[in-house]
């Protein structure tokens, strides 16, 4: 298995209504955060402490959240939150 991050909850659904720009900044932020997590946590599905704390990330039009599984080799976008303006 490899990193990888997908929308989980309500985000998926919040992301088929949310504008392209803002989609690919949130996009473009979670693949950094899944290099990021993938130099970290290189042995991954051996992990046996508890998962890191998730956090929000403010980009261009509004902001995300974010929760990291390391055993899942996953980062998962909780919630997105454009601002419309």
């Amino acid at each position: 298995m490899s990193w990888k991050w997908e929308y989980a909850f309500g985000a998926e659904e919040a992301a088929r209504t949310a504008p392209p720009d803002f989609l690919a900044a949130v996009e473009l932020r979670a693949d950094e955060l899944v290099r990021a997590a993938e130099a970290l946590h290189v042995h991954g599905r051996a992990h046996e402490d508890v998962d890191p704390t998730g956090h929000d990330i403010i980009v261009p039009g509004g902001m995300f959240s974010y929760q990291v599984v390391v055993r899942s080799e996953r980062v998962y976008i909780v919630q997105i939150t454009h601002l419309g303006f």
